[in-house]
């Protein structure tokens, strides 16, 4: 079967490999859509933290079910898409429900080998019918539940004023539930194109350039009292950093981002505001059936999200272009 490995930062190969065996409690599928994530972008650039080289990426898919054990409610045939997030079910998290930020987890693509593949065997209970979406929201899945787990992290209400910094794929997907929620949702980033798309294409309330002023552009959106929950999305340490200078007092302020770096922050600032500081980490199956709920209202615009599409044959040679600001990727789906 066809599989495409990052052998080492920038260094991507296609090689032929042995299908998988399936094992007894696994269903063995056929690899149809994968999306590319900042993560594997990262993964090419050599910029993730948690990862050893050769590996296959990938970890946003969905498929077509080949085998499946006898008593498993999934059947040949069967469109899924997969939890990435393979937790143990036994540790101090996962005790907890929380499976997002299990001790032993171990996430396809970056732990171990993931879906830039055509075949993969996975156990049975990461894998779930993708009901009601098609294979392409059913790739999309992933990256929109880590935004939908965030605003939960951070409990966003309506009509409250919420600020997403970076306007990648997560923090698209972070603004688009905060509006679900009824925020009034305020982008910030370097990038003017992704702002407008933001804006166009999103409808968020409002988009600032970072510049020398975007502090006071900030100020002036929100009367001087900056905002209720702040999310970063942005992988930047000084990003980091920065943004709790934004959260309003008795505010939030939601990390997605991973940067292999100490954050640190004003404890005289922090304090004043009795700002709550929160991490937020991949996502839960409830995470995951939000955002299935809300593709089958048609209240995700997935269509426009996905920005570009390649071939699992030509990631080798067309996958640097996916990190081109003149390209305006937003989400790119590899088809297998």
């Amino acid at each position: 079967m066809l599989t495409v490995i990052c052998e080492s930062p920038g260094n991507l190969r296609a090689d032929q490999r042995p299908m998988p065996l399936r094992g007894d409690d696994e269903v063995l599928l056929r690899v149809k859509r994968v999306g590319v994530c900042g993560t594997d972008l990262h993964i090419f650039t050599g910029n993730q933290p948690y990862l050893s080289y050769p590996r296959v990426m990938g970890h946003e898919l969905s498929g077509i079910v080949e085998q499946a054990p006898a008593d498993s409610p999934l059947a040949r045939g069967d469109a899924v898409y997969v939890m990435p997030y393979l937790s143990c079910g036994k540790c101090v998290a996962c005790r907890q429900g929380k499976t997002n930020c299990c001790v032993n987890i171990q996430v396809l693509g970056v732990h171990r080998d993931g879906a830039f593949t055509e075949y993969l065997s996975l156990p049975q209970r990461f894998v779930h019918k993708a009901e009601g979406v098609s294979l392409d929201q059913a790739s999309m899945v992933e990256f929109l539940a880590i935004g939908a787990h965030a605003v939960g992290r951070g409990n966003v209400r309506a009509g409250q004023r919420v600020l997403a910094v970076g306007a990648g794929p997560i923090g698209m997907a972070a603004m688009i539930f905060s509006k679900l929620r009824g925020a009034q949702v305020t982008a910030l980033d370097t990038r003017r194109d992704r702002l407008d798309f933001c804006l166009a294409r999103l409808g968020m309330a409002a988009a600032v350039q970072i510049a020398d002023d975007d502090e006071q552009q900030l100020a002036a959106l929100t009367g001087g009292e900056y905002f209720d929950v702040v999310f970063d999305a942005t992988g930047n340490a000084k990003a980091m950093e920065r943004g709790f200078k934004f959260v309003a007092h008795g505010g939030t302020y939601v990390l997605i981002s991973v940067v292999g770096a100490t954050i640190s922050f004003s404890d005289p600032e922090f304090h004043k505001r009795e700002t709550t500081l929160l991490g937020s980490r991949n996502a839960t199956i409830e995470d995951f059936e939000t955002v299935l709920a809300a593709m089958r209202a048609g209240q995700i615009p997935d269509a426009a999200l996905n920005t570009h599409r390649l071939a699992l044959a030509d990631v080798p040679s067309g996958f640097k272009d996916l990190l081109d600001p003149a390209r305006g990727v937003v989400k790119a789906i590899v088809e297998c």
